[in-house]
């Protein structure tokens, strides 16, 4: 099970098995994934109920089957950003390219780029500020 959380959202996903072999129709993984989301449902609504109250983040779920990651319900949460010509060039270009509908796609869809490109790098950033907030939870208070 993998578990995200950012400050707006905690995004669990679990695997969920794929019915029968590696033949077996895309149909018939999607019938699988329908019947496990509505059973899954109210207990997972439960929990989510009570993980918000308790952590003030939405939750969202998720699954991984067969190598694929599908999120349910989840958050698109809105960020303003300043740019300038330069970068919505562009933004424009791949709206011009049917690559996105709109501003704000082109730039989701830049994000998940960079973020895919530089996933490594990412996430030796992400354990050096572990790091340095386990060293700042050591150090002196008061100050």
């Amino acid at each position: 099970m993998d578990i995200d959380i950012d400050r707006d959202e905690v995004v669990v996903v679990g695997e969920l098995p794929v019915p029968g072999d590696a033949s077996t129709p895309t149909a018939t993984k999607e019938g699988a994934l329908a019947r496990f989301r509505e059973s899954t449902r109210p207990a997972r609504m439960q929990i989510a109920d009570e993980a918000q109250r308790r952590y003030g983040r939405s939750v969202a779920w998720g699954v991984r089957v067969d190598g694929e990651r599908i999120l349910f319900t989840h958050l698109a949460v809105p960020v303003m950003t300043r740019l300038r010509q330069p970068e919505r060039q562009v933004l424009d270009t791949l709206i011009d390219a049917g690559v996105a509908r709109s501003r704000a796609d082109a730039l989701a869809w830049t994000v998940k780029l960079a973020g895919k490109h530089a996933e490594t790098w990412l996430a030796e950033l992400r354990e050096a500020m572990r790091k340095v907030d386990d060293l700042r939870s050591e150090g002196p208070t008061g100050l």
